[in-house]
């Protein structure tokens, strides 16, 4: 059996959001040093604040200044810190109820091991050395002994700050290590070869491809391999009018399903050599490779007439 092949994946995508009044008030605060909540109807002081209540959905925005102190409710240890959290040593994620408020926040505890934390311990907001208007503002929580450092009555905030935070870009990043498994890992290494090769099932002897090592209908392993294409039929396409980041390809362009010649499922690729608004399905492909590639850089007319749409009705 051939070497199984891994590699790494990067999923990321930064979002982009506006600030109502009341979030750019509590992250313009932490800016400032200062911790808002907000209170509701029947008095609880949520932090972090929100614009609805979440029992009554009733629009909130009575703002009130918290303590920069708190209890820890509960929390787990974090032997290995990943890439950008909080803290690059080892430390403890906590929810912290801070003085005033009746809700907790999540954030990290620096400590010297989780034999130092427990549930109940006060602690205390360790402010970043610069801050920008978001949440790691509070670079971290650590431990404190002393009394609650808010008003008994809390006081009422305006939420009005100079040069207040208006919009956030929050980043989404998932790094992991993929595993194709026996199947796909045979799939792949033909492609190295210019070859496509899917698997058949032995039950109903349906040829997959890509192969998943399995018959989604069936339910059976498969191993049998099945050399197919390499031209194909367009089964159905979408034309893209929106540029993706880092990819350098000009709208609009059709990216399409395509049922390669002796496959039984149709995989996608990208259609080129004709103008856009010239695919259609039926259209009869081939691959086109540039040099070094693992995989096809699209698919072209082959010139041959459109296939019959009995055909590929069952691959749609």
């Amino acid at each position: 059996m051939p070497e199984v092949l891994t590699a790494p994946v990067v999923v990321e995508f930064p979002f982009t959001r506006s600030l109502g009044p009341v979030q750019s008030a509590f992250l313009t605060g932490l800016r400032e040093r200062t911790v808002l909540g907000v209170r509701t109807d029947d008095g609880r002081v949520l932090v972090p604040p929100v614009e609805y209540d979440p029992v009554t959905a009733a629009e909130l925005g009575e703002l009130v200044e918290v303590g920069a102190t708190g209890t820890v409710t509960t929390w787990a240890w974090n032997h290995a810190p990943r890439r950008g959290q909080p803290l690059a040593t080892p430390f403890a994620w906590i929810l912290v109820r801070l003085d005033g408020a009746d809700t907790a926040l999540l954030h990290a505890l620096a400590a010297p091991g989780p034999d130092a934390v427990h549930t109940g311990m006060r602690v205390r907001i360790r402010w970043a050395a610069e801050r920008t208007g978001a949440i790691t503002d509070i670079a971290c929580f650590e431990p404190y002994d002393g009394e609650p450092v808010v008003e008994e009555q809390l006081v009422v905030h305006s939420g009005e700050f100079a040069d207040p935070v208006t919009g956030i870009v929050a980043p989404a990043r998932l790094d992991y290590t993929y595993t194709p498994g026996r199947a796909q890992t045979a799939y792949i290494n033909a492609l190295t070869e210019r070859r496509t090769v899917g698997e058949r099932c032995p039950s109903c002897r349906k040829v997959y491809v890509p192969p998943r090592g399995a018959c989604p209908t069936c339910g059976v392993a498969t191993e049998e391999q099945v050399e197919v294409g390499p031209r194909g039929t367009v089964t159905t396409f979408c034309i893209v009018n929106i540029k993706a980041r880092n990819l350098d390809i000009e709208v609009p362009y059709v990216y399409a399903h395509i049922a390669l010649d002796g496959a039984d499922l149709a995989l996608h690729g990208r259609i080129g050599g004709i103008p856009y608004d010239r695919v259609r399905m039926g259209l009869r492909v081939e691959p086109v490779w540039t040099e070094g590639a693992r995989y096809p850089d699209h698919y072209r007319p082959t010139g041959e007439p459109d296939a019959e749409y009995d055909t590929y009705k069952e691959l749609l």
